[in-house]
């Protein structure tokens, strides 16, 4: 279990550097990060390295999943969410964003759809899991609101659209609420993964207070 929690970090850790080497290396050191969004690297020459990161986030949240869920702590609901995480990722990868030059398509707006499934999928799994449990899963539990509350702005842009008359990726710094965003979400990936192996050593110290209360009586 640590170790898949180990692998599952340094797949999200790789995916960081990744993400932040889009923001310094040509030609993507160019595009106008506080209103341009993060998959839009991914139409860029060296948009591999997007794909790269987004899909080491995905593996590394999967192996960090696997490791919570052999700690038996996980209800279904949370397991459901946390897993939607993982496949939004993969969507986004998979389905590219709406390239404008040449218009929509059906695959941005797939993207698009996959995008807000994984942006909610994971606070909603890590409020979900930490409900059942007190103690260190306040942590978790407030990177979840964290997250929501990064969304809100975007939630809010597109309610108001309507009435404002704003198109509401134009009504916010959309590159910079995303990454916000974003940054809050891997670190609550890295909360459940910390989460995980402290409850599996609780687990062990009970086990093994168990096994000395037997050996004692008998």
């Amino acid at each position: 279990m640590k170790a898949l929690a180990a692998l599952g970090v340094a797949g999200v850790l790789a995916s960081l550097a990744l993400y932040a080497s889009l923001h310094v290396l040509p030609p993507s050191a160019g595009l106008d990060w506080s209103r341009r969004t993060i998959s839009q690297y991914a139409l860029m020459p060296n948009g591999w390295i997007f794909d790269a990161a987004t899909l080491l986030l995905a593996a590394g949240s999967a192996a960090i999943l696997a490791a919570l869920h052999r700690t038996g702590r996980l209800t279904r609901g949370a397991l459901v969410a946390l897993a939607l995480w993982v496949a939004g990722l993969v969507g986004v990868v998979w389905f590219e964003k709406h390239n404008w030059q040449a218009g929509p398509s059906m695959s941005g707006d797939v993207h698009r759809v996959a995008s807000v499934v994984a942006f909610l999928s994971l606070p909603i799994g890590a409020l979900l899991a930490a409900g059942r449990t007190p103690g260190r899963a306040r942590w978790v539990a407030a990177g979840g609101v964290v997250s929501l509350l990064c969304f809100t702005p975007i939630l809010w842009a597109v309610l108001a659209e309507p009435w404002t008359g704003v198109r509401w990726w134009q009504a916010i710094p959309l590159g910079t609420v995303e990454r916000l965003l974003g940054l809050a979400e891997v670190l609550t990936v890295l909360l459940l993964a910390w989460w995980a192996v402290r409850t599996e050593g609780v687990r062990d110290r009970e086990g093994d207070i168990r096994t000395v209360r037997t050996t004692i009586k008998t």
